[in-house]
């Protein structure tokens, strides 16, 4: 979705995922096995954290990344994360794994450090503004803390 200018518009804070970080930049963070709504706007970038590689429409970069676990490589996922934050400022970037809550929970939380909340108060920022449940085990929420 592009306005008038051709510039890309980013999400609206109130739709479904979408968390806002403290810098006021938008992620929206999103289950697979959910269906996405027709009408719902689409991202111009996503992470998409699985163990094998999703087929969307749109750029993206796959981390390896089982569910319930920490990603294959660490290096390499923060480069992405750090990626996908520096977009934040101008695409719609949407965080997704398949379930919504593990490893998206726990990316968005690497996001909101890299946009200044503490890293032991992350986890907490996360389930605050994105879902109750997010971050699902203990090594990720340690993962979190040592971004």
């Amino acid at each position: 979705m592009t306005g008038s200018n051709g510039v890309v518009k980013g999400w609206d804070e109130h739709d479904p995922g979408v968390l806002r970080l403290p810098s006021g930049r938008l992620v929206r963070g999103r289950g697979l096995r959910h269906p996405l709504d027709p009408a719902a706007p689409t991202p111009s970038y996503g992470v998409y954290l699985l163990g094998d590689p999703p087929e969307v429409p749109w750029a993206s970069r796959w981390v390896r990344w089982p569910d319930f676990r920490l990603p294959a490589d660490r290096g390499e996922t923060r480069g992405v994360l750090v990626d996908a934050w520096e977009r934040s400022a101008a695409e719609r970037v949407e965080i997704a794994c398949g379930g919504g809550r593990g490893r998206t929970g726990t990316a968005l939380a690497c996001l909101a450090v890299l946009d200044g909340v503490p890293p032991r108060e992350a986890v907490a920022y996360v389930r605050e503004h994105y879902h109750p449940r997010a971050v699902e085990t203990p090594w990720q929420r340690r993962y979190v803390r040592r971004f």
